[in-house]
């Protein structure tokens, strides 16, 4: 079975961060946002994924190497593709049609979702991950009777369901997918924001007399904007409450929950409750809370609250709240 990540987009939103790094690749509590979402279908799935397909846009090598040393944990092939324009969700899951073959699972890497059961894929055409939500009307909802899918509605104006699509799909075929897809294509049939969508083929093959089953999930969290980052990262820490050793920092003061990467040094300086700080980063004489520091950074005589700081970066005697990207000075 082949899981299919598009991770083209730019994530403007998460700037600076995502300036140098795709944003599925920024990390939760020291774990990627990508590799959460992998580690969630380890856990859940009944069967083995053996193949990644990433869709990306211009990130460079490093990003290849990256996603191909991930693959590798998780004993899966790595397989790349290029979306160059931004066309819609539709368009960048075609942009890897030569993988539209077989067992496929498509997830957009937006956000983090668990469930406390297993997945069961049988006896489907499709599986669509589903959450219940409260306002029905900002989502894409899936309109069911019991675990069939009978019809998918845009932000519908009516309550008529309230299981939001939370962007992952699996498909028994994956061929069945890609014709649709390229109906759309070929026939300029677009949506939202005059894109192709994804949610529109899903249409046609229902209409088509596909069997769509619900896989609800417990929780989903948001990773779109840097509040939202900020927030979800808050909100694992408390879930997981990473362990330390307080010892290693005799003269400093940590503050659960917190996540402490490999070979940090903190000197008298307080860091949490809610902070992640990533490895081989410095913190002296400083405060440190409810932030994500990423790697190789110093934070220096600094009182630092909500903030984001990121790769090799430095921040020297700076109070409150900032957010900063890879390779920076802050003074």
């Amino acid at each position: 079975m082949k899981l299919i990540i598009p991770m083209a987009g730019k994530g403007t939103r998460l700037r600076p961060h995502t300036h140098t790094t795709p944003k599925p690749l920024l990390p939760v509590a020291g774990t990627s946002i990508v590799e959460r979402i992998i580690q969630t279908f380890d856990r859940t799935l009944e069967r083995t994924i053996d193949e990644y397909v990433f869709v990306l846009g211009d990130f460079g090598d490093q990003v290849k190497h990256n996603l191909t040393e991930l693959s590798e944990r998780h004993g899966a092939k790595a397989t790349f593709y290029t979306q160059d324009e931004a066309l819609g969700t539709a368009h960048a899951v075609y942009c890897a049609a030569d993988s539209l073959e077989g067992e496929v699972i498509i997830v957009f890497a937006d956000t983090l979702f668990d469930t406390k059961g297993s997945v069961s894929l049988e006896d489907a055409d499709s599986v669509i991950w589903l959450k219940k939500v409260d306002d029905p009307s900002r989502f894409g909802v899936a309109v069911h009777q019991g675990e069939t899918i009978t019809d998918f509605v845009e932000k519908p104006s009516e309550p008529i369901s309230d299981l939001a699509i939370i962007g992952v799909y699996y498909f028994k075929e994956g061929k069945y997918l890609k014709k649709e897809i390229e109906y759309l294509l070929e026939h300029n049939v677009t949506g939202h924001g005059n894109e192709y969508q994804l949610t529109d083929a899903l249409d046609r093959l229902l209409k088509d007399g596909k069997h769509f089953k619900v896989a609800t999930v417990d929780e989903w969290l948001d990773c779109g904007t840097i509040e939202a980052w900020s927030e979800t990262t808050r909100i694992i820490l408390e879930k997981e409450n990473p362990p330390f050793d307080a010892s290693k920092y005799p003269d400093s003061k940590i503050i659960a929950p917190v996540y402490i990467g490999k070979d940090v040094s903190i000197k008298n300086s307080t860091v949490g409750p809610y902070a992640s700080v990533g490895p081989n980063t410095s913190i002296t004489d400083s405060t440190v809370t409810k932030s994500v520091i990423l790697d190789h950074s110093q934070i220096v005589q600094s009182k630092l609250d909500e903030a984001t700081v990121g790769n090799h970066t430095s921040v020297f005697r700076y109070v409150g709240t900032l957010h900063i990207g890879d390779h920076s000075i802050v003074k």
